[in-house]
């Protein structure tokens, strides 16, 4: 290896810190190849965390920033006039917030599918680039037809950004690392209800300019801001650690290495036999439906929030104003919950009791007509329900054994979480206001399915860690690599593989 990069020396900060990182719960390596590279090199384990952070979290947060605001803003402009001047009738409104996400839906695993096999940085920009021009283009719609049609390409559009960059994630970072990241990342969905709201607020300034609605406004500007940063994509996104320009030769290698200390003895390949994999593991589809019963809530959120706080009995623009604090509140406990899971190594406690946190605020909306209760059932309930997603997602990708399984198990999480999408756009019904309680009541029923679901993963994760145990203990010693080879595609049903609880 000298031949390629000149020996760093050895200092007590750099490779005896990255050993003490590496061997965290993996027991001893002080053989493996990570250790060798961070001692010959001078590679400091957590220096280069922090770089691929700097270079990986920030522009994914931006892009899903723009994404959720995209895919949600349609609520502020409703609030200021849309279904008026198009002249929506009955469930049309309804329908042009749930065709979208039935093509997402429908789009989400073919298009991790293309994302796997071409590039990344090429994939999301020109994805993104798409959904764009959608959503500059349903600033000038007309009728119903129109509206429906420009959510429809939406939906198509955006359909592979969320599962697209949660599997690139997990390509970057190990299991104990990924969750507070995917939080920060998810994060930017709770700060797009916030930042959405008041951007609405002031665009709408600008009614009558160039004779079109402020509404209009809404869609044109955020769209046109979601092309220029799809522009810059191209440049700032990376494709993966062994390609990643801003890492010499040997930092590449160090990464691919200790990811390896997670996936250590799977297959990495593509084989149709993985997807297949997939789409027949029950545990999958278990967390999937958790998934589906906590985004439900979620998107009920964010798609309308606004006019549940103006039915507290606020104006449309104090609602806009009072609809973002819960949103910081959200984020704060998004951020939070991703640094304790990550700290304490335990995903499904921490979802279990933010789902009794989210059940309790929707109980309270439920409840009772005096708004400062409701107002306040509307900020426990959105930190209950938006740190589940980031938790979930984490969870989910932890368990699923092998990179072919874990991209395409990731992508039908996604898609059926997405469904709740569906039924969210027709929860809260304006017939059912000002107290909404079919909508607040199916809330509270998807997160008591959610919890159920939380608790049978936890109790099975943890009996099948304990037998794993007691089979190696029963064996004498560990796996070897050359005994692992035999369960290589056996994902995490491999006797080796250990689930995160």
């Amino acid at each position: 290896m000298s031949d390629i990069l000149p020996k760093v020396a050895h200092t007590p900060s750099s490779a005896d810190s990255d050993k003490n990182s590496i061997t965290e719960k993996t027991g001893p390596v002080a053989h493996h190849p990570t250790v060798a590279l961070a001692t010959e090199y001078g590679i400091n384990d957590k220096a280069i965390v922090r770089r691929i952070d700097f270079r990986i979290i920030p522009i994914m947060a931006l892009l899903y920033l723009l994404s959720f605001l995209d895919r949600t803003n349609i609520g502020n402009a409703s609030l200021f006039g849309l279904q008026t001047d198009l002249k929506l009738k009955g469930l049309e409104y309804a329908n042009c917030l749930a065709i979208f996400f039935v093509f997402y839906v429908l789009f989400e695993v073919p298009s991790n599918m293309v994302m796997k096999a071409w590039r990344p940085s090429m994939w999301l920009p020109i994805i993104m680039l798409a959904w764009g021009v959608c959503i500059t283009l349903m600033g000038i719609v007309q009728n119903y037809a129109g509206l429906f049609a420009t959510r429809v390409f939406l939906g198509i559009t955006e359909a592979g950004l969320f599962p697209g960059v949660t599997f690139f994630m997990t390509c970057w970072y190990r299991k104990r690392e990924i969750n507070l990241r995917v939080a920060i990342f998810f994060s930017m969905a709770t700060m797009a209800g916030a930042f959405g709201g008041l951007l609405a607020r002031l665009i709408q300034l600008m009614d009558g300019t160039a004779g079109l609605q402020g509404w209009r406004w809404i869609f044109i500007l955020e769209g046109i801001l979601t092309v220029v940063v799809a522009v810059a994509a191209f440049w700032l996104l990376y494709d993966y650690p062994d390609t990643a320009s801003f890492l010499s030769p040997h930092e590449r290698q160090y990464v691919a290495e200790r990811l390896r200390l997670d996936t250590d003895g799977l297959s990495t390949a593509t084989d149709k036999k993985f997807i297949a994999h997939a789409f027949k593991d029950w545990k999958i589809w278990v967390i999937a439906v958790q998934y589906f019963a906590t985004l439900f809530p979620v998107y009920s959120f964010s798609l309308f929030s606004p006019t549940l706080v103006a039915n507290l009995g606020y104006t449309a623009a104090t609602a806009q104003l009072l609809s973002a604090p819960p949103y910081i509140l959200a984020a704060i406990t998004t951020v939070g919950a991703g640094w304790l899971s990550d700290r304490v190594g335990n995903r499904g406690l921490i979802s279990i009791a933010l789902m009794l946190v989210g059940i309790v605020g929707f109980v309270m909306c439920i409840a009772t007509a005096n708004s400062a209760v409701g107002y306040a059932g509307v900020f426990i309930g959105a930190a209950g329900i938006y740190p589940q997603i980031p938790l979930l997602i984490s969870w989910g990708s932890n368990n699923m054994g092998g990179m072919q399984k874990r991209a395409i198990g990731m992508a039908i999480v996604v898609s059926v979480g997405n469904m709740g999408g569906i039924l969210s756009s027709y929860v809260y019904r304006a017939v059912d206001k000002p107290r909404y309680f079919p909508g607040h009541g199916a809330i509270i029923g998807s997160l008591c399915l959610g919890l159920v679901c939380a608790t049978w993963l936890e109790i099975f994760y943890s009996r099948a860690n304990a037998r794993k145990l007691a089979a190696i203990e029963a064996r004498g010693h560990e796996w070897t690599a050359e005994e692992k080879k035999a369960h290589m595609d056996e994902g995490d049903d491999a006797p080796f593989f250990m689930y995160t609880l």
